[in-house]
């Protein structure tokens, strides 16, 4: 039974399936909630799935917020979240106490559904890429004598350092593959950028090809490490030992 006062829920899953069960399945939240109410959508998904949903909350009488995250745990815990927001005015001001508690930033990027998860795709795009870019980056080193741990000292100083270079590659340094993102978050979040730039006549060929190594190391049994475990791919194709390795 949900509380009569209940104006605002936060539903924090892993994709559109789970969202819609959340919202709208056998045992869906939504149905359930007073009218006026606030749903903020945080996962991953299509635009189009996200207008769908707002579609259907509105016929509920709720308000919804297509309002993907990016920062992560440690930010989510923080209360350091980026939030990529739209949504109607009135479904901004039902969810600004929630947003407020839980964000640094928001971006407020539409008045309807759907342009804050295109934003999320274009984030992930990024994200996925330069995670995949720092394994090879790293591994080519290797090839050429640069220890992992030096190319993390020298290239987060120069121009082709990334902030997932930065977060990321010294969990290779370390050997410490505990999933804080996990690999399989990336064939979904890829996935759904491809699947929109196909709508949109778009070619992303370095998003496929990024998108062809995390199912790779999938079908290495590691979609349950952390993701920067991606660099086990190139280093077993090169025949390197990574740190942590028997060699």
């Amino acid at each position: 039974m949900l509380p009569s006062d209940l104006d605002a829920l936060v539903v924090v899953v892993l994709n559109a399936a789970q969202t819609e069960a959340v919202l709208f399945g056998e045992k869906g939240i939504a149905p359930g909630l007073p009218a006026g109410a606030v749903v903020i959508a945080c996962a991953t998904v299509a635009p189009e799935f996200a207008r769908t949903m707002e579609a259907r909350c509105a016929g509920l009488g709720l308000h919804y917020l297509d309002a993907p995250i990016s920062g992560g745990a440690t930010k989510a815990a923080n209360g350091e979240l980026s939030i990529m927001a739209s949504g109607k005015g009135e479904a901004f001001a039902a969810a600004r106490p929630v947003l407020d508690a839980c964000a640094q930033t928001v971006f407020e990027l539409g008045d309807q559904a759907g342009p804050g998860s295109a934003m999320k795709a274009v984030n992930q795009l990024l994200a996925g890429v330069h995670i995949a870019t720092m394994a090879e980056a790293l591994t080519f080193g290797m090839t050429q004598g640069v220890e992992p741990a030096k190319f993390v000292e020298v290239i987060s100083k120069c121009a082709g350092t990334s902030w997932m270079l930065e977060n990321r590659a010294p969990h290779i340094v370390e050997g410490d593959y505990t999933p804080r993102s996990q690999i399989n978050i990336w064939p979904k979040d890829l996935g759904i950028v491809l699947d929109v730039a196909k709508s949109a006549g778009f070619s992303a060929p370095i998003t496929a090809a990024a998108l062809q190594q995390y199912m790779v190391a999938v079908g290495m049994g590691l979609g349950g490490d952390d993701d920067a475990a991606i660099a086990k791919v190139y280093a077993r194709n090169a025949g390197l030992s990574l740190p942590g390795e028997d060699k």
